[in-house]
């Protein structure tokens, strides 16, 4: 029914049957691990009225057992999810659906769990700060790199004017002039990250 993916990682998709209505995925050597994919495999849809609340579990450090926290949830509208967990911190849980029948013996083992609950109840749930990835489209992103990388390229050429030497056909521009457009646009982006699309 479900599927998780971790970067770098073959696709997982032998989720643990805990209860009827729960399912858990084993994360071997958790500290390497960035982000999560948790998706469905398209094979058996939610039930009406039905989503799955994503959890994840940290080995507590001073008893060993699951701390689970919410990252947030997964529906047959929204069938795929990714969430950042290298920022979570271990120890630190709260209420969860999972009880003690899904823990890990491993203290390098975490667990990536998935609860069937009713869509109104899923609403009403808080994930846990920082799990959520970035909403910022990938154009975006390419186009801060690209000015990034074209900055510190033309950046790499900078002389001063006891070192320039007469060169009729070369036209120079300030570097003041480039870093003035550069500080302007990423004060422009920051403001308004779609004013490009205008």
């Amino acid at each position: 029914m479900f599927g998780c993916v971790v970067a770098g990682r073959l696709v997982q998709t032998d989720a643990v049957q805990v209860a009827s209505d729960k399912f858990v995925f084993n994360l071997p050597d958790y500290e390497t691990v960035n982000h999560v994919v948790v998706f469905m495999l398209g094979t058996v849809p939610f039930p009406a009225g039905m989503g799955g609340a994503v959890y994840f579990s940290f080995p507590d450090p001073a008893s060993g057992g699951p701390v689970w926290q919410l990252l947030g949830f997964i529906t047959n509208d929204k069938p795929s999810a990714i969430f950042k967990i290298s920022g979570l911190k271990a120890g630190e849980g709260g209420a969860h659906p999972f009880g003690t029948v899904a823990s890990s013996s491993s203290p390098s083992v975490a667990q990536v769990g998935v609860s069937v609950e009713a869509l109104d109840q899923l609403a009403q749930q808080t994930p846990v700060s920082g799990a959520a990835v970035s909403a910022v489209d990938s154009f975006l992103q390419f186009t801060q790199k690209m000015l990034d990388s074209l900055f510190n390229f033309a950046s790499s050429f900078a002389v001063t004017q006891a070192q320039m030497t007469p060169n009729p056909t070369e036209t120079f521009v300030p570097s003041s002039c480039l870093l003035r457009w550069y500080e302007n646009f990423q004060r422009r982006m920051a403001q308004n990250p779609h004013f490009w699309k205008n």
